[in-house]
């Protein structure tokens, strides 16, 4: 999917580009598949803000994915391409032989038209779900299982892809799209090919509304703020940090601390981290 630029009518404009949409269907989505979505602006049950510059944005409906792929040997035409707001990846509407439809993420070079289909014995083709230990080695792969059945949950969105290395006894390994080497169990699903949207990472926001409209409030630096508000704050003109290193405004490190438990349950399984 290419990326458009304007000429620079006005300042943002200069430094603004956007996807070209031209590919994707103007229908509107299915209304079977939408499931309503109320925005929490930051906030949790308590009402408090866990996740900070939060709030506003345009209304969504979420869209009903299938991301367990579980309808085995059945055949389903692709019907339509169409924007997810909820993602970055585009969603393709799949009609089965049944007359059932649903929503999956589009890979790349899907087409409306194609035909996808989920099981063991299934083409190796973009599109299509396979068990891990039906994939030949080698094969690149989006949407996989990290326990089988739970549905997909890594290589999820735009452009991304993992490789799967190996299979070796009751586990698959699996290079992910960090550069994690791990493993997960063998029968876990996943799907042939690369997701597409790859140029969504290549698109410029250009300006300070846009991010409003994706629903993001402004970010302020702690070291413009005073004493009292940030640990970073205060100070005659521009003040360094003044202590050990940089800190959340609670007072804990940050830029490089760790804080993943030394007793994860997936340590184990993990061949490679990802910033070794």
């Amino acid at each position: 999917m290419a990326i458009k630029n304007y000429k620079p009518t006005t300042p943002s404009r200069r430094n603004m580009s956007v996807l070209d949409y031209s590919e994707l269907s103007k229908a509107r989505p299915r209304r079977s598949l939408l499931a309503p979505l109320n925005k929490k602006a930051g906030r949790n049950n308590y009402g408090r803000i866990t996740v900070r510059h939060r709030g506003g944005g345009n209304r969504r409906k979420y869209r009903i994915i299938d991301f367990k792929r579980r309808k085995f040997d059945v055949f389903a035409d692709v019907v339509t391409l169409e924007y997810d707001p909820n993602r970055s990846a585009h969603v393709a509407l799949v009609r089965y032989e049944d007359g059932e439809k649903s929503y999956i993420v589009a890979p790349h070079n899907l087409k409306v038209g194609d035909k996808v289909v989920a099981g063991p014995d299934s083409d190796i083709k973009p599109g299509n779900a396979l068990p891990l230990m039906n994939i030949p080695t080698g094969t690149f792969i989006h949407n996989v299982e990290l326990y089988p059945g739970r549905g997909a949950q890594l290589a999820r969105s735009a452009g991304n892809m993992a490789q799967l290395m190996a299979v070796e006894g009751r586990l698959a390994l699996l290079r992910l799209p960090s550069g994690e080497l791990r493993k997960v169990p063998k029968e876990c699903m996943a799907t042939i090919g690369q997701i597409g949207n790859a140029d969504h990472f290549n698109v410029k926001i250009g300006k300070a509304g846009r991010k409003r409209n994706m629903g993001w409030r402004p970010t302020v630096r702690g070291s413009a703020m005073n004493p009292c508000d940030h640990p970073h704050g205060g100070g005659e003109g521009k003040s360094p940090v003044g202590r050990s290193g940089p800190v959340t405004p609670w007072g804990k490190p940050t830029l490089g601390y760790k804080t993943r438990g030394r007793h994860k349950i997936s340590n184990k399984f993990i061949v490679r981290r990802r910033n070794k």
